[in-house]
């Protein structure tokens, strides 16, 4: 038989344990290429440019879908 707590948890010590595991919302940046919004530090969905090179092509991809 595992232990059991010999008390209960109140409301307030249990969510200052939760207070850090909420959902942020993530940094969009702009593409320079194309300007819709992206997540940094990756190619673009929409344009398929990366540092200001071409890494995808994205014209195909699309009429594959």
């Amino acid at each position: 038989m595992t232990p059991l707590p010999k008390r209960k948890l109140s409301k307030g010590r249990r969510d200052r344990r939760r207070a850090h595991d909420a959902l942020s919302v993530p940094n969009l940046t702009e593409c320079t290429n194309c300007h819709q919004k992206m997540l940094p530090h990756r190619v673009c969905p929409h344009c398929g440019q990366y540092r200001g090179r071409q890494v995808l092509d994205v014209g195909d991809a699309t009429k594959a879908a």
